[in-house]
């Protein structure tokens, strides 16, 4: 089941009201929509996005019990300034982009989000992407693979990674995540990052960033905010690791300095220890708001 993270500082910080106009742009399994649906009320609207068709199925399903006005759209939340467009919606008083894998991507897919079991090499949100991660691991030149692991990942030991990976693949091709994680496993120190995490994280990591474009599609978002917001809309921003958190920090600080938008956060909000103890997968969660002018 998937917890949703930072929940009560969501609802506080966006402090939606009855008849407003809210936009989830990452809905998942709608865990944060439900609440923000029942603040706004039958006279609200909520426009529920997300990329993956299982997660906008699974939205859907539960939106059937919203008291909202519901839309839900298949999408990246790059896509919002046309989807506001296209429904003649006209702009938002609050959006909430949670960066986060949801529990079920982690789980057995089919699709190779996690490497906690062996499936084929894929980590594309959506199946129109054209670029799946195997044909990254498998055709990409080493330096250039390096460099992915390394920027997306990183991953200092990116270029041992790398050397072995095409090592590897020179005798057969590398299919599953299974095959992929004991690649990098066999290469990497006994005491790697001293037990924190598993060897592969990183790389999956900067695998799945590169397929689908997540560091490009934020920035497009964030460039784009004011095509979306009210007046005094507030938007919230939940990151996961340091790449994300840069982009939505500098960009809220231009917008600040241009008089556009004031901080709601100077610092990122972070989960309590009670959240993290309850959903460990929400320790790396950080929180970042603003509020146009």
């Amino acid at each position: 089941m998937h917890i949703p993270v930072l929940l009560q500082e969501v609802v506080e910080i966006l402090d939606p009201k009855p008849g407003e106009f809210v936009i989830d742009g990452t809905i998942n399994d709608g865990g944060h929509a439900k609440v923000l649906a029942h603040k706004i009320g039958s006279k609200g609207t909520l426009l529920g996005i997300d990329w993956d068709p299982k997660a906008i199925g699974r939205a859907k399903e539960s939106g059937k019990r919203f008291p909202s006005r519901t839309i839900f759209e298949e999408g990246n939340y790059a896509d919002i300034p046309g989807f506001l467009k296209q429904r003649n919606l006209g702009k938002a008083d609050a959006l909430l982009l949670d960066l986060g894998l949801s529990s079920e991507q982690l789980t057995p897919t089919g699709r190779g989000f996690s490497f906690s079991t062996s499936e084929i090499l894929d980590m594309r949100y959506s199946p129109k992407e054209k670029i799946t991660a195997a044909q990254v691991v498998n055709g990409m030149p080493e330096k250039e693979l390096a460099d992915i692991i390394y920027r997306f990942g990183e991953e200092r030991l990116s270029r041992r990674i790398a050397k072995a990976i095409v090592k590897e693949r020179r005798h057969k091709r590398i299919l599953t995540t299974g095959e992929l994680a004991r690649i990098i496993s066999s290469v990497l120190p006994a005491h790697y990052e001293r037990g924190r995490m598993h060897p592969a994280t990183r790389t999956f990591q900067a695998l799945r960033i590169y397929v689908n474009r997540e560091l490009e599609n934020l920035s497009s978002i964030l460039d784009h905010l004011d095509q979306c917001m009210k007046k005094g809309g507030r938007v919230a921003v939940i990151s996961f690791h340091s790449l994300e958190d840069r982009i939505v920090k500098q960009k809220f600080q231009e917008l600040a300095k241009e008089g556009k938008g004031t901080l709601i956060t100077k610092k990122p909000l972070l989960p309590s220890r009670g959240e993290i103890s309850a959903n460990p997968r929400s320790r790396s969660a950080k929180l970042r708001a603003i509020q146009f002018i």
